[in-house]
């Protein structure tokens, strides 16, 4: 295929293309859903699983992913659908495309909700509302919050805004420079919550809680959810690490690049776990799952603490930037999309998808108070309404059946020669073990995570 730059531009380096992936795969996630997943399921030993599918399930997946973007250089579904005939396969492929564009955009319309909240802690903590908090005041305080549809609709109209003015800026001047900026700060706000976690006096059980193996705890139900956090903690199955890597030059080594990416975003969500846990433990404060974790138990914790204004204040900075760069990939597509297809200028297709997702997003408000309804799905009750169902289509279903057609057409649509030629590898042992990783293991790996989110395993 002959070598074109994307029409929407390049990283200028190999370093902004990584801190560009590894902001869209570092998220929400990795500070609230890592570490108690992982401290629940065998801490070292549910890591050490956790690497393993990392290496055969994340990785093989992510390297496929940037191939067949930097092959395409155009939004994923025309990049699809240019592969497809340019490997002489069924047109239907460009539907990969689609599922990952349409799953991005549904994501973005609930996820800047939840961002929203993190923004609002933000000043909830800089002006002390979290100073000698209690259990059923820290439960007032995000009640109140979630239960003002309003107030919800105000946080996530602003970080909509955020999210829109960077897309809006190009590859270079927006996506580009917000990461430089916003990559390197989140790793220094890491590293001074861990300082400030070392002298709460429960650091140790904090690192007991995350890296001490229990074998004990390892069930099949554990390496399953090891096999589904590295698959979804990559941001991968949505079209955004393959619309970067459209934007990637030809010299920059995809497989060094998706190893250094994996690691990276490895490395922030055990680091957010060293500096949760000691300051939950150090409260003598439950780790509960989820967003509980993070709005209810650590509000406590901040304000029960020397320094805790300040630092609490430093967290949700730190909970924004992590969304504000997830947020910024999951837009991308349908932007680049209707750039290339409908010939409009880059500011007019942003305003319009952030449009879009924005109105799509006040349904998200209204299942946590006014449209809330309850419905059983694989064994559970979910009590939020229109964002579960949401949830539920894009978690369990779009981004598992998009992640196992990009494993599948990278592995058996496109020929040896195509791959060999993106990945600029020898026909050797590195090459080989990737291709029978993306044609069998991580495919497998994929379809038990969709399974289980069925509720079928």
């Amino acid at each position: 295929m002959a070598v074109t730059p994307s029409i929407h531009g390049m990283w200028s380096t190999r370093l902004a293309f990584i801190l560009a992936a590894t902001g869209s795969a570092v998220g929400l996630g990795n500070v609230w859903k890592f570490p108690y997943i992982t401290g629940e399921n065998g801490g070292g030993a549910f890591v050490l699983i956790y690497l393993l599918c990392v290496l055969f399930i994340g990785i093989p997946i992510m390297m496929a992913e940037i191939l067949i973007g930097r092959r395409g250089r155009q939004s994923p579904i025309n990049t699809m659908r240019t592969l497809a005939q340019a490997e002489n396969r069924h047109g239907f492929w460009q539907l990969v495309g689609w599922g990952g564009m349409i799953a991005g955009f549904l994501i973005i319309s609930y996820y800047s909700v939840i961002a929203g909240w993190a923004l609002a802690y933000v000043f909830r903590a800089a002006d002390g509302h979290f100073t000698a908090l209690t259990g059923p005041e820290a439960e007032a305080l995000f009640g109140d919050l979630v239960g003002d549809p309003e107030r919800l609709l105000a946080w996530h109209t602003i970080f909509m805004v955020m999210t829109a003015i960077v897309v809006s800026r190009g590859v270079r001047s927006g996506l580009e420079q917000a990461v430089r900026f916003l990559m390197p700060a989140l790793f220094l706000l890491l590293l001074a919550l861990v300082g400030y976690a070392l002298n709460t006096g429960q650091f140790m059980q904090g690192l007991e809680f995350l890296f001490v193996p229990h074998f004990e705890k390892l069930t099949a139900g554990a390496v399953i959810t090891a096999m589904g956090h590295a698959f979804f903690t990559l941001s991968l199955g949505m079209g955004a690490i393959m619309m970067y890597g459209s934007y990637l030059d030809r010299h920059t080594s995809i497989t060094r690049s998706a190893v250094l990416i994996a690691l990276l975003d490895t490395l922030v969500a055990l680091l957010a776990g060293m500096a949760i846990f000691p300051i939950v433990f150090a409260n003598g404060l439950e780790p509960g799952a989820g967003p509980g974790l993070v709005f209810l138990t650590l509000p406590i914790a901040f304000g029960n603490m020397a320094g805790g204004l300040f630092f609490g204040t430093l967290f949700f900075i730190l909970l924004v930037f992590a969304a504000w760069t997830s947020a910024i990939s999951l837009i991308e597509p349908a932007v680049a999309w209707l750039v290339e297809n409908q010939g409009m200028q880059r500011v007019r297709a942003t305003v319009i998808v952030a449009i879009l997702a924005w109105f799509l997003g006040i349904l998200t408000i209204l299942s946590f108070n006014q449209w809330a309804f309850s419905f059983p799905f694989a064994g559970e009750v979910k009590s939020n309404g229109i964002f579960d169902l949401i949830d539920i289509l894009t978690a369990n279903f779009m981004l598992p059946l998009g992640g196992l057609a990009m494993a599948v057409f990278a592995g058996w649509m496109m020929a040896r020669r195509s791959t060999l030629e993106e990945l600029q590898l020898p026909d050797g042992w590195i090459y080989r073990s990737w291709r029978f990783a993306v044609r069998y293991i991580s495919p497998l790996g994929v379809l038990l995570v969709f399974l289980h989110g069925m509720g079928v395993l």
